[in-house]
């Protein structure tokens, strides 16, 4: 039965989408994995089909999209079952956002166009070596001399740290708490910036770093929105994000559950086909009903979110939903797969690896159950 939440223009575009993840990434999805990085070329391929302008508003050179449509795109970019090359590559959707809302007119005409043809890629710079997600007390140090900032500190886990030409900086331009954070916008070639490439558990094709800042000189007019909004805006951000990688692991999950199930019906144990062992079709049935209940979450949240509504508690929820089914799927289709899931170059053993930085990243399991609780009144 189809879902009443996608339109016609929905189901085309992932169309669209599927015959490009299909052609341009599936097929090179491990080969980019174990070489650690994609080619910068896919960036302009993505372009291409305005997989990099959808979502933002027509007003910086977007094209608006809506809930449904974002759950679509990060649906079909995981059936390679490669976390790395999504992240990457989908980096300006956590980046970009910021600029488009609260930049001046001239950073945002400069910016944006060259991040939505593919020539420029943009990245956020938040988590520093000692904070992670303690965003208020970020330690990253911007001080005013004249028409520039001079900016000090680090940031790390930084997704296209390496090589992005845009970073929305988070720094701290007043003083302790919230208030006294703002959000630069950094170019990639400003002196006094250094790069560390940093190697990972999984997500191996996303280019990941720990960024230093050495007296960098930054224009004044890259402030993003007025001095002490910056909180105000990466909190904004945070929604859209959780939203995301919720979508993202859900459809991963569901990866799982089709490899395994093509698996369990072609593999042979002891006369017969595993999915014929009662065991095993109870690990299939409990996998589709926690996908089942994942997505099924998924698209009330994103109803919700279309009618003006925030339920940020339920965004939390969402999220640790999300990661857990994943986390279960992953597990549970290694199982099935016994030592075959264990080798390199499988689906289920890439995402078996990428199980942990969904639950870390965008805010921890326990941060997301603690803002809920909040939220929660309790």
């Amino acid at each position: 039965m189809a879902s009443p939440f996608y339109t016609a223009e929905h189901e085309s575009y992932r169309e669209m989408v599927r015959r490009f993840v299909a052609r341009e990434i599936e097929p090179f999805a491990n080969e980019w994995d174990e070489a650690g990085a994609f080619p910068r070329e896919l960036y302009a391929k993505a372009a291409g089909i305005g997989l990099l302008a959808l979502g933002f508003p027509e007003d910086v050179g977007g094209v608006p999209a809506d809930q449904f449509m974002k759950i679509v795109v990060s649906q079909e970019l995981a059936r390679p079952g490669a976390g790395g090359i999504s992240a990457s590559l989908m980096s300006h959707t956590i980046g970009a956002p910021p600029i488009a809302r609260a930049a001046r007119p001239e950073v945002r005409a400069r910016v944006l166009p060259k991040v939505f043809s593919g020539e420029k890629i943009s990245a956020l710079a938040i988590t520093e070596p000692g904070g992670g997600s303690d965003v208020a007390n970020l330690r990253t140090r911007a001080r005013r001399e004249g028409d520039h900032y001079v900016v000090n500190g680090e940031k790390t886990f930084i997704t296209s740290g390496m090589r992005a030409d845009y970073l929305t900086v988070a720094v701290r331009t007043g003083g302790d708490g919230a208030s006294g954070v703002s959000l630069l916008l950094i170019e990639g070639d400003t002196p006094g910036l250094a790069r560390t490439k940093l190697k990972k558990m999984g997500w191996w094709a996303s280019d990941t770093a720990t960024l230093h800042f050495g007296d960098c000189r930054v224009p004044a007019e890259n402030l993003i929105g007025e001095e002490g909004q910056g909180f105000r805006l990466i909190m904004h951000n945070f929604n859209s994000e959780r939203m995301g990688m919720a979508a993202s692991c859900t459809a991963y999950a569901r990866v799982c559950l089709d490899e395994a199930i093509a698996y369990a019906k072609e593999r042979k144990t002891f006369g017969k086909p595993l999915a014929q062992h009662q065991v095993i079709r109870h690990k299939l049935v409990d996998m589709a009903q926690r996908v089942a209940a994942s997505q099924a979450m998924l698209e009330m949240l994103a109803w919700r979110l279309g009618q003006g509504e925030s339920p940020v508690a339920e965004i939390c929820m969402m999220k640790n939903q999300a990661t857990q089914t994943m986390a279960f799927c992953a597990s549970e289709a290694v199982q099935i797969f016994g030592g075959a899931g264990y080798m390199r170059g499988l689906k289920v053993e890439r995402i078996y690896r990428e199980v942990k930085v969904n639950a870390i990243g965008g805010g921890t399991e326990e941060i997301m159950k603690d803002l809920a609780s909040r939220q929660m009144g309790l």
